[in-house]
């Protein structure tokens, strides 16, 4: 009896130096928009080795993906991200102001304003581009359908709306009352709103929904990559924009859990040449000009477009635009 008791306390023991062993290792949370999942797959491994190389610590990396602004959301109503990544300033502009859970000048606490890669929007067709899409144009004729997430939950679908509404704008001398029309002609041609960019994927290249698909360029090379490059072509528009990925440390809640240092690593590793070169072969553009310009194959030549410069500020397309009420609500709702 006396023996079985002797066992019985070392095997609580154990089990209690071991669960604490456990809940000894770290872990960060990273709440991210859609699209990066295989860049985060890809991404996570090398940092937690290149982690315990440094450290000798051992670190658990979690991944919470969604539409962009959907993510944004869920952080600012409790789940507890200790980094926020994102494709648009916007969203982590929401969880400063709204959720007042990261400090207002976020954006100068890494380079170039947090933002260590960037992407852009290009058009995915079926193979042999049957409605001869070629550029913004082509969306709002009749008989084109298109597939683009919804805007008041995602980024990819934000950045399209931002788009094609400065394509229309400069095709017509500067002419917002002509954007505006051909912005509403170009979403009665939208037959679902998906909530996020991988969900758009989705619609479109495995329910057969669609003519073309307006998407991230890193999105791109993943879905003819998985589902044959026999199946569909790329069309680059004459006028496209550039979308900055920023990511930050969610303040209040990494300093709550203990995590800071870590994620401070975790952010800055985005930038090393490990970082910058993961980004690059997941087709998402480094910041860094020497290992874009090695990956420069993989990355066409682009006319692009800066939302600040193009609406003001970001803050002043989404009180014009995406705002309850805004004008994509007065174009959707009329649809």
């Amino acid at each position: 009896m006396k023996k079985n008791k002797v066992l019985l306390t070392l095997a609580v023991a154990f089990g209690l130096v071991a669960g604490a062993a456990q809940a000894a290792t770290p872990e960060l949370l990273n709440a991210s928009y859609d699209v990066a999942r295989n860049f985060y797959k890809d991404f996570n491994p090398v940092f937690i080795a290149d982690w315990k190389q440094k450290t000798g610590q051992d670190i658990r990396i979690n991944q919470s993906h969604g539409g962009s602004t959907k993510q944004a959301r869920a952080v600012i109503d409790g789940l507890e991200a200790d980094i926020y990544s994102s494709n648009n300033p916007l969203d982590v502009n929401a969880i400063s102001e709204k959720g007042r859970l990261l400090s207002a000048d976020w954006a100068k606490k890494f380079p170039n304003n947090s933002s260590p890669s960037w992407s852009t929007i290009l058009f995915v067709v079926r193979k042999g581009n049957p409605k001869g899409i070629k550029d913004w144009g082509d969306l709002a004729r009749s008989g084109v359908s298109v597939v683009v997430p919804n805007p008041k939950t995602s980024g990819n679908g934000r950045y399209s709306y931002l788009a094609a509404w400065e394509w229309a704008k400069r095709k017509n001398g500067g002419d917002e009352k002509a954007a505006r029309t051909f912005v509403t002609s170009l979403f009665k041609n939208v037959p679902v709103l998906d909530t996020g960019g991988r969900g758009a994927t989705t619609t479109f290249a495995q329910r057969d929904i669609g003519d073309v698909l307006l998407t991230f360029e890193n999105e791109v090379r993943l879905i003819k990559d998985e589902l044959g490059p026999d199946k569909f072509d790329v069309v680059i528009p004459s006028l496209t924009v550039r979308a900055d990925n920023p990511i930050a440390i969610v303040d209040k809640v990494a300093s709550k859990k203990g995590t800071t240092k870590i994620a401070q690593a975790y952010i800055n590793f985005h930038y090393s040449d490990k970082g910058q070169e993961i980004f690059a072969n997941n087709d998402i553009r480094p910041i860094n000009p020497a290992i874009l310009k090695k990956y420069a194959s993989r990355f066409p030549e682009l006319n692009v477009f800066d939302v600040d410069q193009a609406f003001g500020s970001w803050n002043k397309a989404q009180s014009t635009h995406f705002a309850d009420g805004g004008t994509f609500d007065q174009i959707f709702q009329g649809k």
